[in-house]
């Protein structure tokens, strides 16, 4: 049964725990600025009440339209769990939002918890429903170029190869790492922070890892354009999947929904993306199923 509106028994506000009944999905890059997928956003609708929902980032660039679009789905979906993409931390130059950085970041964390979405800065939320139970760990690592460009030595040799392929993120020019000196030096201050908070995770339980960039380097070896795999992660997470006991790692960014193994952990990309890439998929529903493990992700 397709229910429209309304939490159900087992949604929690940040910080608590749920025993779930439902199924946990995932969906990343909404992009809601774009008319076709907006009209995506408006239609998603969780199966029961008791759906959790993961959103892996980019929601969208200007304030208005992320508080829109998260808005919307915490008040379909039992559970909401978000991680933030790169879109989100623009200071895009029509939003009126004119936070900047951490600042902009931290805000969007308030506008969550306002909303009852679990966020990278409150304590992760328990999936008890069938395949756990699991921790949701929602991440914020950024990235800090380490996934170079080929035959570059060093940070500064891959953008300089990337710029001279044309083939650069617009985030060097609308993500700003205030007051970080760069975008590097804040990925690296927050792999410190949620290494230490990965710790603390009960080390006999599971974990379900959510970050908007892949933690490991594979996934982006079928980029068209390989220069742009140094905005896409940092190799200081390349073992978090087996150090954090990842029953399943969820990832967005790439716009390449698959699923891949590696060292027996299942890395779900789960992004729409925009008009232009998903209109020539074939038909698939946007919300991709987590748990309980779907029996076809097995034969994968």
């Amino acid at each position: 049964m397709m229910i429209d509106e309304g939490r159900g028994a087992g949604h929690v506000g940040a910080g608590g725990c749920a025993i779930s009944r439902g199924k946990l999905f995932a969906v990343s890059d909404l992009h809601v600025a774009y008319r076709e997928n907006r009209e995506l956003v408006d239609a998603l609708r969780p199966e029961s009440g008791d759906d959790w929902l993961i959103i892996a980032g980019d929601v969208a660039e200007k304030w208005a339209d992320v508080e829109w679009a998260l808005r919307a789905l915490s008040r379909r979906f039992g559970t909401v769990v978000w991680a933030p993409g790169n879109h989100e931390l623009w200071s895009h130059p029509q939003d009126p939002v004119r936070l900047r950085g951490e600042e902009r970041y931290l805000a969007l964390v308030e506008l969550c918890r306002s909303l009852g979405i679990h966020t990278p800065e409150d304590p992760y939320p328990q999936w008890r429903g069938e395949g756990g139970p699991v921790t949701v760990a929602p991440l914020f690592v950024l990235y800090d170029y380490s996934f170079r460009a080929s035959g570059a030595a060093t940070k500064e040799e891959s953008l300089r190869l990337a710029y001279e392929a044309g083939i650069v993120c617009t985030d060097e020019h609308h993500l700003h790492p205030d007051p970080y000196p760069s975008r590097d030096a804040w990925c690296r201050a927050r792999v410190a922070y949620t290494e230490d908070r990965l710790r603390g995770i009960d080390p006999d339980r599971r974990t379900i890892l959510v970050n908007h960039f892949p933690l490991v380097r594979e996934p982006t070896r079928i980029l068209r354009y390989p220069e742009f795999a140094q905005w896409c992660g940092t190799e200081l997470t390349a073992d978090w999947h087996t150090r954090f006991r990842a029953a399943v790692v969820v990832y967005g960014h790439l716009h390449i929904p698959r699923v891949m193994w590696q060292d027996g952990v299942r890395f779900e990309e789960v992004s729409i993306g925009y008009p232009r890439e998903w209109r020539p998929r074939p038909p698939r529903t946007p919300l991709r199923q987590i748990m309980p493990f779907p029996v076809e992700a097995s034969t994968r």
